[in-house]
């Protein structure tokens, strides 16, 4: 299993603060006296607390550049449709560019107060189900031509047949996972493949939607983060979510809060696309248990709940 990529570049508070100070002021006048935090570093991205309503977000390689790049171009549109609904997103504050030093393109987003969705208990989950459903009918609406590509979210199931089966033997092969529950959700996926492919204009999806980029607080859904992957295709990539967040409670819940606007084709093709991310999870985990349960997790309500 790979590693988590090393940086490329060293992210320091003087370097965040060169960028405030070059950059930030016409919009957030007091930005570079502000408090300072790192607060998370992922694989792509680090983010840095500014503040008490604030962050940066910086690319830590030069392969997720693109990706704040594409938050920053489509996140206004998005936030403008999923504001009215309670559901908050990283929209851009200040959209930086390279400079100081730094040199990709970064941004100041509001502060999403709340919990990561996967410290929430699943079981807990449920009170989301009625927002998310609104926050995805609101997302997926057809995108203009133009929108950023990405080589693997939204697109026809069969363009990840060879990766999906090359995973289930390797965690057969690992002991990860045992042969029934590797043949369950073999025939899931096979399932999909045999499904009509989404044959309408793409939609808007997130393209990385599980409970590590959902924010709550009191008990309800406030925000959605990390659309670097954002794209436009087939929305049952998102709608796997009602497996990989819910437990069979929620999962009704939230297929019935969607309404008519997905057929029983599109769940199907969702319900394959949750047994391709839980396999993924478990391959790629190994030095994340948080991540390694949700696909332990996700894998068994992907073979307990299949669509209605």
């Amino acid at each position: 299993m790979p590693d988590k990529p090393s940086a490329e570049i060293t992210i320091d508070s003087p370097l965040i603060r060169r960028l405030l100070a070059s950059q930030a002021q016409h919009a957030v006048p007091d930005a570079a006296s502000l408090p300072l935090e790192k607060v998370a570093e992922g694989w792509d991205s680090e983010v840095w607390r500014l503040g008490h309503a604030l962050a940066v977000r910086l690319p830590r390689r030069e392969l997720a550049a693109p990706l704040v790049r594409n938050e920053q171009l489509v996140l206004p549109d998005i936030a403008h449709r999923l504001r009215p609904l309670g559901v908050g997103v990283p929209e851009p504050v200040v959209a930086g560019t390279s400079g100081s030093g730094f040199p990709w393109a970064w941004s100041i987003v509001p502060w999403i107060e709340g919990e990561r969705g996967l410290d929430v208990a699943r079981d807990e989950r449920s009170a989301w189900a009625d927002r998310m459903a609104g926050a995805l009918r609101a997302l997926h609406v057809a995108a203009p031509e133009g929108f950023p590509v990405n080589p693997v979210r939204g697109r026809p199931l069969a363009t990840r047949d060879a990766a999906v089966t090359q995973r289930l033997d390797a965690l057969i092969a690992a002991g990860t996972l045992d042969a029934a529950s590797a043949d369950g959700l073999r025939a899931i996926w096979k399932a999909g493949l045999g499904t009509p492919e989404w044959g309408r204009p793409p939609v808007w999806i997130h393209g990385d939607l599980h409970p590590g980029n959902i924010v709550a607080h009191s008990g309800m859904l406030t925000g959605i983060i990390d659309f670097g992957d954002v794209t436009a295709g087939d929305p049952a990539y998102d709608l796997a979510i009602a497996w990989l967040a819910f437990n069979p409670e929620g999962r009704a819940r939230f297929v019935t809060a969607t309404g008519s606007g997905y057929d029983a084709a599109t769940w199907r093709r969702a319900h394959a696309w949750a047994a391709a991310v839980a396999l993924t999870l478990l391959t790629h985990s190994d030095d994340n248990p948080d991540y390694f349960q949700l696909g332990r997790d996700a894998a068994t309500e992907v073979l307990s709940h299949a669509p209605s």
